[in-house]
């Protein structure tokens, strides 16, 4: 079974030539480690599904410090989502921090399917609405968790994850330094 398949039959049942239909929207790219998806100031307008690999998004500030936003491996999406959903210059960078295999939909493709597939639009809400508490659970640990709670829930999530990225990626995701991420392990 295609894998993208199977992630969106994880929402809703399709039908063979519903998934074709699908998938005729989407566009394979492969990036190698260390190539951009996106750069601050470009204009964005497609949705990245990671088949393979790891990507890390983030920004950095007015000192050039890196503050990591999210990680996105196999099974996950990744954007600049206002960007891609107000038709704005990209505010964050998206690069490969392996190999990867990835299907990417345009804004335009993902109304089109929305529009004449009602079960996308069933897999769009749902997906939607799984982004948003994942946000909101992420800001609400930088609030109130400590570094070392934050460290071990991040640990506890996403094992996959802190074995493919450096420290220093995780301490930027964290919120804390290096030095205080090597004192919590």
């Amino acid at each position: 079974m295609h894998p993208l398949r199977r992630h969106i039959e994880e929402v809703v049942s399709l039908e063979d030539a519903e998934f074709d239909f699908i998938l005729s929207h989407f566009t394979p790219i492969n990036k190698r480690k260390h190539q951009y998806l996106m750069q601050e100031g470009e204009w964005i307008n497609n949705e990245f599904w990671v088949i393979k690999g790891c990507l890390r998004a983030y920004v950095l500030d007015e000192l050039g410090k890196e503050h990591i936003i999210q990680f996105a491996v196999e099974d996950w999406w990744i954007t600049d989502y206002q960007a891609f959903e107000k038709g704005m210059k990209t505010q964050i960078y998206v690069d490969c921090l392996e190999d990867s295999e990835l299907l990417y939909i345009t804004k335009e493709n993902r109304e089109k399917l929305s529009a004449e597939l009602q079960k996308m639009q069933q897999f769009w809400a749902r997906k939607t609405k799984l982004g948003y508490i994942a946000s909101q659970n992420r800001v609400l640990s930088l609030l109130k968790n400590t570094a070392k709670e934050r460290y071990e829930l991040m640990c506890a999530q996403y094992p996959n994850i802190i074995q493919r990225v450096s420290k220093k990626m995780i301490a930027s995701y964290l919120g804390v330094s290096r030095e205080t991420l090597s004192r919590l392990y």
